[in-house]
């Protein structure tokens, strides 16, 4: 017996995740989020709840599918930018990103889902606080930066707010923009 190759077994459980995530999202919509259990996902996407609980953590985790990806993003915004390149607009312009994609159209319906669960809301801070601990790690770490890890821990926070505030704007550009104005004066501020 022979074993698949890794990229094959990488691609077909990415694709049951994906399967799963979608099944759960679209049963969340039409039914509501309280009203589907992992049960209910299990049986519509055709796979057993263990496998469900092998890509997901939790109920609410199918919400955020996309959680771990966008953590990355925030971070490799700091660590992948060139030498040459200031912070301040490398960050800006990868949460801006990530704004147009919780903004884009067909994302109304999931953002009002999340504002009416407490515990979607609960578990979206707890992510928030996550991604800022991240991205103030991934600050911290650049040597280039030199900065206190007040200042890194401030500015990570103001930039997951950032994001945060504009999903729910109803000019999402222009809150991002509003809001890194204020992280760059403050970055600023904080120069050795």
């Amino acid at each position: 017996m022979t074993d698949e190759p890794s990229g094959r077994r990488e691609r077909k459980k990415a694709a049951t995740r994906q399967k799963i995530a979608d099944t759960a999202l679209r049963l969340f919509l039409e039914r509501g989020y309280d009203a589907v259990g992992i049960r209910d996902v299990a049986a519509e996407a055709d796979v057993a709840v263990t496998t469900v609980f092998a890509h997901f953590a939790s109920k609410e985790a199918l919400v955020f599918e996309r959680d771990q990806d966008f953590e990355q993003r925030l971070t490799r915004a700091v660590t992948d930018r060139p030498p040459h390149e200031p912070l301040i607009p490398a960050l800006h312009r990868e949460v801006q990103a990530l704004v147009r994609h919780c903004t884009a159209e067909g994302s109304a319906p999931v953002r009002r889902m999340i504002e009416g669960s407490p515990a979607l809301r609960e578990y979206e801070e707890s992510m928030s606080l996550r991604h800022a601990q991240a991205l103030a790690a991934a600050l911290a770490a650049d040597p280039h930066l030199s900065r206190s890890a007040t200042a890194c821990r401030a500015t990570a926070r103001f930039a997951i707010d950032a994001y945060a505030l504009a999903c729910r704007a109803d000019d999402p550009g222009a809150t991002v923009d509003e809001v890194f104005r204020m992280i760059k004066a403050a970055w600023e501020a904080t120069a050795p």
